[in-house]
Order: structure tokens, then C-alpha cells, then sequence
């Protein structure tokens, strides 16, 4: 990787802590962009509220702007609106990130890494894009009091359609427990960056 800024990909279950570990990083240095703020900004564009609108009914964007929830609700109830929606947003989202890595990769010194927060990385097949991927864990016990405080039901239950955090974590480049405090977050993640930059 030597010449070149690392590329990696950040992932971890419901409640693991990855928005904590995308700031650190980002403390710590790194270019950080969160693949799921580019959907949101995405969304906010009008021909695409438009599109979704179009495809799926008013009730996705009521007042004129997307409803996240509702929009997902509308698209998984079918394979054939969940590809539609995928293949309208993810080349978007490629596109977005490309150019934000390219501009990254100009800065003056160059950061350590540039690092993108995919939740589902695994499950949509994304890793081969990056040079090395994180995954974020952190105990069931500690990930279900997390999601809790942030009003989400059962980690299982959200967590249906992803893979367990130990597959997730067996696949990853480098693990980072997220079971203590923000520092200690911050120490194994600074370990991580030296890695990549050796």
C-alpha cells in the first residue's frame, strides 16, 4: 500500500459502536465519510426524491421529503423494489465516495487512511473494493443496551438481515473491541492506523 493513502472499509453490528469509531478515526487523522449520511444526502436531492417517489407512491416523501423508514418499508416488501431502489442509489453512492477518496488522496501531507462506514459491507459483497476493512464489536449484553438508548428494538430482530458480529468479524482485515471507554476505542484503532501505514 506504500504510496498510496489505505483504503478501508468500517463495519459492526447494531449497537457495536461504528459512528464512535468513524469520529475517532477521524481524530486520529483519517479522511472519514459515513456511506449511510451520503445515502441521506442523496435522498434530499430532488430527482431522486422524485424517482422514489414515482416508483413507490407519495407516502415515502410526505411533505416533499423522504421518509427513510417508510421507504424501506416500501422497497424490502419485494426483491423486485428492493433491486430497484439498490440500483437507483448505490452507483450514486460509489460515484459520491470516488470523488470524495480522489480529493482525499490530495491533501498535503496525505491523511493515514481513508476510511468509509459501510454497516452492511459483508452482506452487500463490498470488501474487495477496500485495501483492508475494521470490523466494531463490542458485547451482546453492551450492544443491546446501545441500540436501547438510541430507540431500537431488539438487536436481533434489526440484525436479521446482517451477519453475526463474529462472522463479521472473522472476515475483517482487523477487530476492534468497543467494550470500554471512548480512549480505549481510540488506543485500538491508533494501533490499527499504524498497521496500515507500516
Amino acid at each position: 500500500m506504500a504510496g498510496s493513502v489505505p483504503f478501508v472499509g468500517l463495519t459492526g453490528g447494531l449497537g457495536a459502536g461504528k459512528s464512535t469509531a468513524l469520529a475517532a478515526l477521524e481524530r486520529l487523522g483519517a479522511e472519514v465519510i459515513s456511506s449511510d449520511q451520503v445515502v441521506h444526502d442523496l435522498y434530499e436531492e430532488p430527482a431522486v426524491r422524485d424517482a422514489v417517489v414515482g416508483r413507490f407512491g407519495e407516502q415515502v416523501a410526505p411533505g416533499g421529503t423522504v421518509d427513510r423508514a417508510e421507504l424501506a418499508r416500501a422497497a424490502f416488501a419485494s426483491d423486485d423494489g428492493r433491486r430497484w431502489l439498490e440500483e437507483l442509489i448505490w452507483p450514486q453512492v460509489g460515484q459520491r465516495i470516488a470523488a470524495w477518496r480522489a480529493a482525499a488522496e490530495q491533501r498535503r501531507p496525505p491523511p493515514p487512511a481513508t476510511v468509509v462506514e459501510v454497516p452492511l459491507l459483508f452482506e452487500a459483497g463490498h470488501e474487495g473494493i477496500y485495501d483492508a476493512t475494521i470490523a466494531v464489536i463490542a458485547s451482546e449484553p453492551l450492544r443491546a443496551r446501545r441500540a436501547a438508548a438510541r430507540g431500537h428494538v431488539a438487536v436481533d430482530e434489526r440484525a436479521a438481515r446482517q451477519l453475526t458480529q463474529d462472522e463479521k468479524a472473522a472476515r475483517a482485515t482487523y477487530v476492534v473491541e468497543n467494550d470500554g471507554t471512548v480512549t480505549d476505542l481510540e488506543r485500538g484503532l491508533s494501533d490499527v492506523l499504524a498497521k496500515l501505514t507500516a
